[in-house]
């Protein structure tokens, strides 16, 4: 058994290529094949259009934000939602324009597929 306080945590900002807004990542698993995250967005913080090689789970712990793929609306969510991403859908997710966002983000099989474009405001703000 491994434990981690909290304190332990080691808190990264997310790169600039892929991301809109400050975003800081804490690398929760070290261990197998499940990566997760807690992900800290700042106010309007998102990431950019991205898809996962097996399909992402999202749980929002602390604040609201907002989740989209290609072809659905702009979903809002909040702490205690749950979001499942299928494998390769394109989708984009990040904090509200009036609150911050944190979330855990559980994957396997492989790296993030970012793609070069990210979200319009046009697109964030089409709720």
């Amino acid at each position: 058994m491994e434990h981690l306080p909290a304190h332990d945590i080691d808190w990264v900002s997310a790169p600039a290529e892929n991301f809109t807004g400050e975003v800081k990542f804490g690398e929760l698993s070290k261990h197998g094949p499940l990566n997760a995250l807690a992900v800290q967005f700042t106010l309007g913080a998102r990431t950019h259009w991205h898809s996962h090689p097996e399909g992402q789970v999202l749980y929002v712990t602390e604040g609201a934000g907002l989740v989209q793929d290609r072809d659905g609306p702009t979903v809002e969510i909040a702490a205690g939602a749950t979001v499942f991403t299928p494998a390769d859908q394109l989708h984009w997710h990040g904090a509200g324009p009036n609150t911050t966002m944190t979330h855990l983000s559980l994957t396997t099989g492989g790296a993030t597929e970012w793609t070069t474009r990210g979200v319009t405001d046009d697109e964030y703000n089409s709720r």
